[in-house]
């Protein structure tokens, strides 16, 4: 089992393809999986094994029979657990929606199943996707497979978990303030972010929201470029049309770095607080662009008036999705998406218009920073994988986080630009906790991004190295009782969806 899952999702669709390997085979593996390492990270929130092992068999029958199969055929992977999931549970990890069925797949499982996906279970997500730290009320807390005292990031911090822990090569998540990224950096992943519109993300209150994206989570960009060629395309839902669709992610990643201007900066220009642990692994990276050819400079994208929009925009877009539930059910919802909500309940017409002039500016100095260069290098995070007993860093480098998002701006400050950012795992702490870079570049140049991104994991392979956590549990086979961290999980298939759920 364990050389198997040690495999890509590249490798494992062409066996699957060539009848080398079975869907049903690679299916009980990554149930067994689970069922090995589930019990210490909390990863995996509710399961559908037999719907997954039927489902396999039937994926299997049509490769035998020769049909034409979809670009992820027989690939079994858990999904997010904000998104719908037609006949399977989908809580948001809040007690409001904890026994919800929905009727209808979110786009981006719809396309999932659609390219052959084998949908086995959920992965848990912090209340609403509010914050980059796994854990709720209904399920608990997710833990870090390279150091399970620690937090796996979030919202997409059980996606994270299971990609690193072999559970699945490939899963899917969202990320408005940096909920692919974070987790990627905290568990040792890619986390890619596209550009607006690649995977359209539809709102039934917004149709031109453009802070939330879906994205990929994998352990390898090729793996990233995969699961875009299946999913990316236009929707009719989603306007303006993004100049990419899938077919622009098959093309090869192989590049060069000679001569790419890279601006690098640490504080983001803005002084935002990075740990001296994250840094220093990141300062130690810098020679590798540098030995490949690129050139790089400290400097920064204009960033002052960032976390401005970023703020106004998060908290409309709390207020549009989940201002009726907190009416409703204010006490059954964390106090972190109350306040979000009364932040966008508060804003005025003044305050919109100073953020749309201040989000012009912000594109200015977009377009200023890459006239000079071609690629923006900064930390994924502010911070090491934390305490996973805390519900977020009360400071960073000596700073006071004065709100849930404060130790997020190093990913909030470029989901406000809007542009394309790419996570890759960057090396390891002398405690051995990971840290990742981000990498961000002009609007749908997502491809390019991906090409840069996989030139540096060539020269690290940082991604390869296992969790410890995978060690243990191969020395402790067969020691574990897997019954009842599953028994919590089994859906319930019997109850009404809502039409419509919060934002990620």
């Amino acid at each position: 089992m364990d050389d198997l899952l040690e495999l890509s999702a590249t490798e494992m669709v062409a066996l699957l393809r060539s009848r080398e390997l079975s869907s049903r085979e690679l299916v009980e593996a990554h149930l067994q999986r689970i069922d090995a390492v589930d019990p210490t990270l909390n990863a995996v929130v509710t399961l559908d094994a037999d719907g997954a092992r039927e489902a396999a068999d039937d994926a299997d029958r049509l490769t035998a029979a020769g049909a034409a199969v979809g670009p992820l055929h027989g690939l079994p992977m858990t999904h997010k657990d904000t998104h719908r999931t037609r006949g399977m549970r989908t809580t948001q990890g809040s007690p409001v929606l904890q026994d919800a069925v929905p009727e209808e797949d979110d786009l981006i499982i719809g396309r999932l199943r659609r390219a052959g996906v084998i949908s086995t279970g959920k992965t848990n997500v912090p209340e609403f996707g509010a914050g980059s730290h796994t854990f709720n009320e209904v399920f608990g807390t997710t833990r870090n497979p390279y150091a399970p005292d620690r937090s796996a990031g979030g919202s997409s911090g059980g996606v994270a978990a299971a990609v690193a822990a072999r559970i699945q090569p490939l899963g899917e998540g969202s990320d408005m303030g940096g909920s692919l990224r974070i987790p990627a950096s905290f568990c040792n992943v890619v986390g890619f972010r596209p550009s607006y519109g690649v995977i359209p993300m539809p709102s039934p209150v917004d149709a031109w929201q453009w802070l939330g994206r879906t994205g990929p989570m994998a352990r390898t960009v090729d793996d990233i470029a995969l699961f875009m060629s299946a999913v990316a395309g236009p929707a009719p839902e989603v306007t303006p049309r993004a100049p990419l669709d899938g077919n622009a992610f098959t093309a090869p990643l192989d590049t060069t770095m000679e001569g790419v201007r890279i601006g690098w900066s640490p504080d983001f220009g803005i002084g935002i607080p990075v740990e001296r642990a994250v840094l220093d692994v990141l300062e130690a990276q810098l020679s590798v662009f540098e030995d490949m050819g690129a050139t790089v400079e400290e400097a920064s994208i204009d960033l002052a008036e960032a976390d401005a929009v970023f703020r106004a925009h998060r908290a409309m877009t709390f207020a549009a999705g989940l201002g009726d539930l907190v009416r409703r059910h204010r006490d059954l919802i964390k106090p972190e998406v109350v306040w979000n909500v009364e932040q966008g309940w508060a804003l005025t017409a003044q305050d919109w218009i100073d953020t749309t002039a201040a989000a012009t500016r912000l594109q200015q100095h977009v377009r200023s920073f890459f006239h000079r260069f071609d690629l923006f290098l900064s930390p994924a995070a502010q911070v090491v994988p934390f305490d996973a007993g805390l519900r977020y860093p009360a400071e960073v480098a000596g700073q006071p986080s004065e709100t849930y998002l404060d130790w997020m701006r190093s990913a909030c400050v470029l989901s406000a630009t809007s542009l394309p950012v790419l996570s890759v795992p960057a090396g390891f702490t002398p405690e051995g906790l990971p840290v990742g870079f981000q990498l961000a570049v002009d609007h749908y140049q997502d491809v390019q991004l991906l090409r840069y991104g996989k030139a540096f994991e060539e020269c690290t392979g940082w991604a390869a190295r296992r969790p410890d956590l995978l060690q243990k549990v191969a020395s402790s086979a067969g020691r574990h009782d897997p019954a009842a961290p599953l028994a919590r999980r089994e859906q319930h298939g019997d109850l009404h969806a809502l039409d419509h759920l919060g934002p990620a």
